[in-house]
């Protein structure tokens, strides 16, 4: 992992990343993307949660999600995010992963 670079803010605000935060979020992310239609090799993954909307930016273009799609993505991001030093309330989430 070490050309992996993940970067997340909460609510607007950097959170740090140890080696393992960063190949945690690396790896269930980038399982939960492959699980996807037609989503081939992950170059750069950008999420963004806004309430409980989801987007997901693979390789510069829009993935298209159903509604089960978006909740379960929210839910697993909120839910490993929200155990995070620093992370207390969450209204918008913005993840960053660079292979």
């Amino acid at each position: 992992m070490a050309s992996t670079k993940v970067i997340l803010s909460v609510n607007d605000v950097p959170i740090e990343l140890d080696y393992f935060v960063q190949g945690f979020l690396d790896h269930v992310l980038g399982g939960m993307v492959a699980a996807l239609k037609e989503t081939g090799e992950i170059k750069s993954l950008d999420v963004s949660i806004l309430g409980d909307t989801v987007t997901i930016n693979l390789n510069s273009a829009v993935v298209p999600i159903n509604p089960f799609v978006n909740r379960i993505t929210r839910n697993t991001i909120v839910g490993m995010v929200s155990s995070l030093k620093g992370v207390s309330s969450i209204d918008r989430v913005d993840l960053s992963i660079r292979r």
